[in-house]
């Protein structure tokens, strides 16, 4: 996965599922899935997983999110232009309002600190299913599976998280192991909730994380603005 720094950007207009549902607070949190790809996705199936995950990170229940799925030759584009790197990769992250995270294993809110209960405006999540679905026949995964793990990735990035450090690496994908756990395990009852996929390389061919823990695609941080128009 590659993550842009911080910086403004503008929502897609493609077509796609808007979903707003009851964070864990009771107000409304915002959904936008549009895939603009070639490849059918379960949009209500995504649209519920990072429900999961924003609730279970107790994200401002006011918080906005996008998550745009696009072909190769869109995310190539992405990818040269902010990142520098030739190619398509399999998820970007684009921040936009900076948001207080809670300490490792605390229950502090994200964003909770904003006294008129504005919306806050996570970012946007772009995924590429091409991709996902190369590394996901390599890895003997299913499709759904690996976009699910993309999107919890992005959506980590998006909440100010990241892996350049081995401290970081190990509470970013520890945190990630848990809540696709999490999630298996609300969507298929009595079931175990599996573990993350074991390590190895991912399409850009970086290793996988420590622990056995995957790791998408090729990441690090550019240095550079998010940009405009960008998902």
């Amino acid at each position: 996965m590659s993550q842009p720094d911080r910086g403004t950007g503008s929502r897609s207009e493609g077509a796609g599922l808007s979903v707003s549902g009851k964070g864990s607070a009771g107000d409304q949190m915002s959904i936008e899935i549009a895939n603009e790809s070639s490849i059918d996705v379960d949009e209500s199936l995504l649209a519920a997983l990072a429900r999961h995950v924003l609730d279970d990170m107790r994200v401002h229940p006011l918080a906005e999110l996008s998550v745009l799925l696009i072909d190769e030759p869109a995310m190539t584009e992405l990818h040269v232009r902010w990142m520098g790197e030739e190619g398509p990769t399999d998820v970007l992250a684009f921040p936009m309002d900076e948001l207080r995270l809670p300490q490792p294993g605390g229950h502090g809110d994200h964003g909770s600190s904003d006294p008129d209960g504005a919306e806050v405006l996570l970012g946007d999540v772009v995924i590429c299913p091409q991709v996902a679905a190369a590394q996901a026949a390599e890895a003997g995964q299913d499709v759904q599976d690996e976009i699910d793990l993309l999107c919890t990735h992005g959506i980590l990035h998006l909440l100010g998280y990241d892996h350049a450090e081995p401290k970081e690496h190990a509470t970013m994908f520890g945190l990630q192991d848990r809540l696709l756990a999490s999630w298996r395990a609300q969507r298929e009852p009595g079931g175990s909730g599996g573990q993350g996929r074991s390590g190895g390389q991912g399409r850009s061919g970086e290793q996988g994380g420590s622990g056995g823990q995957r790791e998408p695609g090729a990441e690090r941080d550019s240095g550079q603005e998010a940009p405009e128009g960008a998902g």
